[in-house]
């Protein structure tokens, strides 16, 4: 049976009225029909305008207790603190030094004069009696103000206008820094200040360009780059909502994930129809029977692809950080919206165009297919056919020396390590430890309803601790500041705190908290997350190809590519990050997070091969239906791969440590997966055992 004869048993002369007849479903008729495919094609930007101008985006309080693990010491702390009358508000620690000091040693010491005008200025802001203590070195004065407001972006105006208050208010020859917990808060808000503009203008241009090098057309890119865009805003749209119905708290970076992962996951669904659509085009005359055989053909591998994607994000429910599973529900809406939009809006909007949307390049019928011709991806693939056990090999090996900077990880960041450049609040912090206790600046809590005088005696006890102070008390509660001799993030830091927690665990309703505290908790959270979602991911992912593709061998062997992927990553990215980016750790949600995208999406390309391989296998047999496969999909899968690496990065322009490392894991594993693990290793593996491949499933050949 040749193609074309194979192809045109697919799809049918054109029905009554030129509408063209498939054996396929209403809507793929309809989505290409003559009369209807303008319907069809206007459906996103009717959609995605009611969506985004009617609906808009809906705002949740955040809480204090939304990005602390569930059941945590230093959680429970922050609820129970919650009960404190003056827990409504936030409080600015300003430190006050002379102007033009960078440190302790070459500051010149505060003037009396100056002392007591810190002094007025502070009372002034505190509207009450001022809080200012002195350093012993005397170069050095604290001022205490509280900020009453009581969300995130309250509390960051309040600092700002703060600061601008201190520019302009402060004794002659003295400068003022805003720290603290409002500071900084007010600092990790001010990096996501127009960041979703940002991150989506930088996201579109690459995506843009990237479509127009892979397709070398003036026009045709910009169709899906307008159906992934609306995409894009329909599923911010859609998951803050569904996120406000099930009152599942987010945070500021998970619109910036969500859009990353809708625009590469969703170009990557359109690069895979448009690629097989190119394909059909050059078998039959007729546009729409094209494009009605290229859905129903890419229909399987996308719809299997954003399955085993919604699936994999959804297993962040299970997390114990309520703004990670909130990040897991809003993916798993941007992947359903972004294959909804690509499957069902797309094929309309690029059939309503003649073939001449592909200009320069415009498929004619008699064309050579993908398949068919000598491509760079067939000659790769007739390399690895002639060693495919020395390529699988030498692929291995690599990886594996790649993985060996996992050896090396070390997890967790404090404050001061979580932003590219530094902002105010850290830099006043650490001009703070030169001259007071180290822990002064971002102090440990204690939260109790027991005696507070024997917990503040016991506190006092620990090695490690400076000072104990209550600050606050109500409705039973007493909240006591501590002050660690310790550096934030240091051993000895977190040794204190665990002192701390073991001095009190007979304490009734006794907490530790603050930032050192919520830092271990959220260590101890993520290995947690770790071990029970990784093999959940891993679980779902096999069953979701066995169930594919009907076999037992090739999805255990691709599953095992992937993780190698991972793995080898991860390895190289620790190497980057300790060597030119100068990172001393990995943030400890980096890990899951990457494992997550990478098996969810870099199992999309392995889909998109061998879904490929077993249809071509029927006619040419398992070693000729690979390499013709490998063929085919080389250069949309290498696109796709690509861009995907691309778009990661591109949360890089967030001056946040943790998305950072985030896009330069995946940007990296991407490219291993695609360019290695896809094009050498998974044919190697696949020539290698043949049939045995699809084992316990027999590809029936056409003919036999």
């Amino acid at each position: 049976m040749s193609t074309t004869a194979g192809t045109r048993a697919d799809v049918t002369q054109d029905g009554p009225g030129g509408e063209p007849s498939h054996r396929s479903s209403g809507w793929i008729r309809f989505a290409t029909g003559a009369r209807t495919a303008w319907i069809v094609a206007l459906l996103p930007l009717l959609i995605g305008g009611a969506l985004i101008g009617g609906l808009g985006q809906a705002e949740r309080e955040r809480g204090a207790t939304d990005q602390l693990p569930v059941g945590a010491d230093s959680t429970q702390a922050a609820e129970l603190a919650e009960r404190l009358p003056q827990q409504d508000g936030s409080t600015a620690v300003v430190l006050f030094t002379a102007a033009g000091s960078s440190s302790a040693d070459d500051g010149a010491a505060l003037t009396p004069e100056q002392l007591e005008a810190i002094g007025a200025l502070v009372g002034e802001l505190a509207g009450g009696q001022p809080v200012v203590v002195p350093s012993e070195d005397g170069t050095a004065a604290l001022g205490i103000v509280p900020i009453e407001a009581t969300s995130a972006s309250a509390v960051a105006d309040a600092v700002v206008d703060l600061r601008a208050t201190l520019r302009d208010g402060a004794p002659d020859g003295v400068q003022a820094q805003v720290t603290g917990p409002a500071g900084v808060e007010a600092d990790l808000a001010s990096v996501f200040d127009g960041a979703n503009f940002r991150l989506l203008g930088a996201t579109a241009l690459v995506v843009a360009i990237l479509l127009i090098v892979t397709y070398r057309s003036p026009v045709l890119w910009l169709v899906p780059l307008t159906v992934v865009g609306l995409a894009d805003q329909s599923a911010a749209v859609l998951a803050t909502h569904v996120l406000a119905a099930v009152d599942i708290p987010s945070n500021e970076s998970t619109i910036g994930i969500l859009s990353v992962l809708v625009f590469g996951a969703g170009t990557n669904y359109a690069l895979l129809l448009i690629s097989r659509y190119r394909d059909e085009l050059r078998r039959l005359p007729d546009r729409r029977e094209a494009m009605a055989l290229a859905l129903r053909r890419t229909l399987e591998p996308v719809l299997c692809s954003a399955g085993t994607v919604v699936v994999g994000v959804l297993t962040l429910l299970l997390s114990l950080v309520p703004t990670t599973r909130g990040l897991g529900l809003a993916c798993a809406v941007g992947i359903v919206v972004a294959a909804t939009f690509v499957l069902g809006f797309l094929p309309a909007a690029l059939v309503v165009f003649p073939r001449g949307i592909f200009w320069p390049r415009a498929p004619r019928v008699g064309d050579a297919t993908a398949a068919e011709t000598r491509s760079v991806w067939r000659r790769i693939g007739d390399g690895v056919a002639k060693g495919p056990l020395a390529v699988a090999l030498t692929v291995v090996v690599g990886l594996g020396a790649l993985a060996i900077g996992n050896t090396q990880l070390r997890l967790g960041l404090d404050t001061a390590e979580q932003f590219l450049s530094t902002p105010e609040a850290i830099v006043a912090a650490d001009r703070i430890s030169e001259s007071y206790p180290a822990g002064t600046a971002n102090p440990t809590s204690i939260v109790t309803t027991a005696d507070a005088t024997q917990v503040q005696e016991l506190a006092s006890a620990v090695p490690g601790v400076a000072s104990v102070s209550p600050v606050s008390e109500g409705d039973g509660v007493t909240q006591l500041q501590v002050v660690l001799t310790s550096q934030e993030g240091s051993a000895e830091a977190q040794q204190a705190i665990r002192d701390l927690r073991t001095a009190l665990q007979d304490e009734p309703e006794t907490y530790v908290g603050g930032p050192e505290a919520q830092t271990m908790d959220a260590t101890e959270a993520a290995a947690r997350d770790r071990q029970l979602i990784v093999p959940l991911i891993l679980g779902l992912v096999l069953v979701a190809l066995a169930l594919l593709l009907r076999a037992v061998v090739a999805p255990v062997l691709l599953v095992l590519t992937v993780v190698g992927t991972y793995f080898a990553a991860l390895g190289a990215s620790w190497w980057i990050f300790t060597g030119p980016l100068g990172f001393s750790a990995l943030d400890e949600g980096v890990p899951l997070m990457a494992f997550l995208f990478l098996v969810a999406l870099g199992v999309d390309y392995n889909i998109f091969l061998v879904t490929r391989a077993r249809e071509e296998s029927i006619e040419h047999g398992a070693r000729e239906g690979m390499l013709r496969a490998l063929g085919a999909t080389g250069g949309v899968i290498t696109s796709a791969g690509i861009l995907l690496a691309a778009v990661f990065a591109v949360l890089g322009v967030l001056p946040l440590v943790v998305l950072a490392q985030l896009g330069v894991v995946v940007c990296l594993g991407v490219l291993l997966d695609t360019l290695v693990v896809r094009t050498m290793l998974v044919p190697a593996l696949a020539l290698l055992l043949g049939d045995r491949f699809w084992w316990p499933r027999r590809i029936a050949r056409a003919g036999a």
